[in-house]
């Protein structure tokens, strides 16, 4: 198993300032953070920020079905070398996100796979991913502190 440390943030003067830091290996963002720092239109803002950025940078797509996150996921893996189409292991519905993962995956995209809280979870994901393909499980340990719940435990089981 090997940790990095990514920073999740959308800020543009904030990765500026972060991405001289060589122990952060990448960054990662979301549509309400860039909501948060300004974006008007997503494209164009993500694009501010590959501009700035050469290490991994995971841009997430915000359809909350399979067929469009499916098509969200292709042409957001298209911005460049250095992208992770980052995808939520539910949609808000809690359905398990797989088919999207095992699509995606299958093109050879690299993923995110973003809010994920068990171990259970890690299991199915990594069921239905090649595991010799780029993708990263982003464990929510921070919100499982937030509300009680020791996340050491799902780290090691994951």
């Amino acid at each position: 198993m090997n940790t990095k440390i990514f920073c999740d943030i959308a800020d543009l003067s904030s990765i500026k300032k972060f991405n001289k830091f060589k122990m952060v290996k990448g960054f990662t963002t979301n549509p309400s953070l860039m909501r948060k720092a300004g974006a008007k239109d997503y494209k164009i803002y993500s694009q501010k920020i590959l501009k700035i950025i050469k290490k991994p940078v995971s841009f997430e797509v915000f359809a909350d079905n399979e067929k469009n996150m499916i098509l969200q996921g292709i042409n957001i893996s298209k911005w460049g070398s250095n992208v992770y189409v980052k995808v939520p292991v539910t949609n808000s519905k809690g359905k398990f996100m797989g088919r999207v993962i095992n699509q995606l995956n299958k093109k050879k995209i690299k993923l995110n796979i973003t809010a994920v809280y068990s171990a259970k979870q890690t299991k199915k994901i990594l069921k239905v991913i090649n595991k010799k393909t780029k993708v990263i499980i982003s464990i929510f340990a921070g919100r499982m502190a937030d509300v009680g719940k020791d996340p050491l435990p799902e780290f090691k089981n994951s």
